[in-house]
């Protein structure tokens, strides 16, 4: 298949830092990302990722974890399951 066709699209350069260093990670360079991604469009015929808005409560919570405020930490998954018997 040919690979003529060509995609612009602007990000903002913190996004992009992080997306390029996860795909890194990943052994996956932008465009190959880019190319699964609509590859999958195409066999899908939709979007191949669920798109929601998160309730307030979740938008709260991920909001201030994103600041790292009221955030909780685990040595072990039996460290968090006891928490949730307290």
């Amino acid at each position: 298949m040919s690979q003529s066709a060509v995609v612009h699209a602007r990000i903002d350069q913190a996004t992009k830092a992080a997306t390029e260093k996860v795909l890194d990670a990943l052994g996956i360079t932008p465009t190959e990302a880019i190319r699964l991604f609509y590859r999958q469009i195409a066999i899908r015929k939709s979007f191949p990722l669920e798109l929601r808005v998160p309730n307030k409560l979740t938008a709260s919570v991920l909001a201030k974890s994103d600041k790292n405020q009221d955030i909780e930490r685990f040595n072990s998954a039996a460290e968090l399951y006891a928490s949730w018997d307290e």
